[in-house]
């Protein structure tokens, strides 16, 4: 990592750097397919003949998450295209946008892959919540590739049943340099970098504004998903929407997500592994800017406080889980519009606890178009949170999870999906199968 500044500056605030730069990167497509279709581009790299055949394994959450999301530029769905179209035109060192280059030769030719039943897809019985294998094959040769734990993290390259690259725990500090470590973080520590940190520590999470918006501009145009940010657009001039901050906030959110799942050839900034939750992060913190005319430095800070505050939180849940994590990433986005509109930590922390007591619950079952509307919920809860936060009105320790202290309540959000929800997992992953 290049050297951030010669400032001396507080040294979780190093891990905080690493942490939003590791978790807030760009991605073109849903994680989770696209981490599959990295899988096959570095398997049939390694190949180095045409792609016959692929045989892919992915973890259950992962076969969830990936079951029916559009799968950018190929006007398909799910897993199948994915891993082809990887094997067959994927750029093996492009990581989350390992699908940029596609041709459409390469789409027709994986579509054809698919229809001639050469590319098999079954789920892996491993430990991993996040988990994606592909075996590409021609003739006899035939090489492996495995993805385990984060999108981009491969941890075993097998060639004709010779094991050539495999990441043990033991090398996991060398392997993976921008490691970092919350522990012993409170919902303070991150309020008081965001606000304190040196300028050009944290400039560059402007890129999340710059990518997530031009998503939501081409979502707007109603192409793509379910159309709901250009749905709500038509209805202000049909009278049935006002044209106000909330209907902003909560329309140009969900149009970006529109244009995420429906197959938008733009990446997304993510957050935590997910493109949607960088732009649950994201966007109501630019509308609520641009309504205040917020100079550039207070735009920064808020996308910061946002995406690092969403990474708190999120770092309490498992990687994938029954619990819809664009949630977790809109009580970013309530404490980045808390502090924009008020600018304290206290107004900051009632509005995650406003947020935890209303949407705590919201499941997840497996990307696709209707995450559009998971966003625009919870965008909607987020600014409701931030208004009774503003009165000074908060869900308080008697009532459900929440607790007197944010940083318990976030707690007790991390126990709710990492051990209460996880047989709510099982039963939405046998739900989907059978519709199959």
């Amino acid at each position: 990592m290049k050297e951030l500044s010669s400032v001396t500056v507080n040294p979780l605030w190093l891990e905080f750097i690493k942490a939003v730069k590791k978790e807030v990167v760009p991605a073109l497509g849903c994680t989770e397919p696209i981490s599959l279709a990295l899988a096959a581009a570095i398997a049939a790299q390694r190949l180095a003949k045409p792609v016959e055949r692929i045989e892919a394994k992915v973890s259950a959450n992962l076969m969830k998450n990936g079951m029916g999301v559009a799968v950018p530029g190929t006007g398909t769905t799910g897993l199948l295209i994915a891993a082809a179209v990887g094997a067959l035109g994927g750029d093996p060192e492009g990581k989350l946008e390992v699908l940029k280059k596609l041709t459409p030769e390469q789409i027709v030719t994986g579509k054809r892959m698919i229809a001639e039943d050469r590319v098999q897809l079954s789920i892996a019985h491993v430990p991993n919540i996040l988990y994606s294998e592909a075996r590409v094959i021609h003739g006899e040769d035939w090489v492996r590739v495995c993805i385990a734990d984060a999108h981009t993290n491969v941890v075993l390259i097998e060639e004709n049943g010779k094991i050539v690259f495999q990441n043990e725990p033991q090398n996991t500090i060398a392997v993976d340099m921008d490691k970092y470590s919350l522990i012993g973080v409170r919902a303070s520590d991150v309020y008081n970098f965001a606000v304190e940190a040196p300028l050009e520590m944290i400039s560059f999470i402007r890129e999340a504004a710059t990518l997530n918006e031009s998503l939501s501009k081409v979502g707007m145009d109603g192409q793509y998903g379910l159309h709901i940010g250009a749905t709500m657009n038509r209805q202000i001039y049909q009278g049935l929407l006002s044209d106000s901050l909330f209907t902003q906030i909560l329309m140009r959110t969900a149009a970006a997500s529109d244009a995420r799942m429906g197959g938008a050839t733009l990446p997304a900034m993510t957050n935590s592994g997910s493109g949607n939750q960088g732009i649950a992060a994201t966007m109501p913190i630019i509308v609520v800017a641009q309504h205040i005319k917020a100079d550039e430095e207070t735009l920064i800070r808020a996308l910061m406080l946002s995406h690092m505050m969403a990474i708190y939180i999120h770092d309490k849940l498992p990687k994938l889980s029954a619990l819809c994590a664009v949630t977790t990433a809109s009580m970013g986005a309530a404490a980045g519009m808390s502090w924009l509109l008020k600018g304290d930590f206290e107004t900051v922390s009632m509005a995650i606890s406003n947020m935890i007591g209303d949407v705590a619950g919201i499941i997840c079952d497996g990307a696709s178009n209707s995450c559009a509307m998971k966003v625009s919920t919870s965008a909607t809860a987020a600014y409701k949170a931030v208004l009774m936060a503003l009165e000074g009105i908060r869900v308080t320790e008697y009532e459900g999870i929440v607790a007197n202290d944010v940083d318990q309540s976030i707690a007790n959000l991390g126990e709710l999906a990492c051990q209460g929800m996880s047989q709510t997992d099982e039963q939405i992953l046998q739900i989907m199968l059978k519709k199959k």
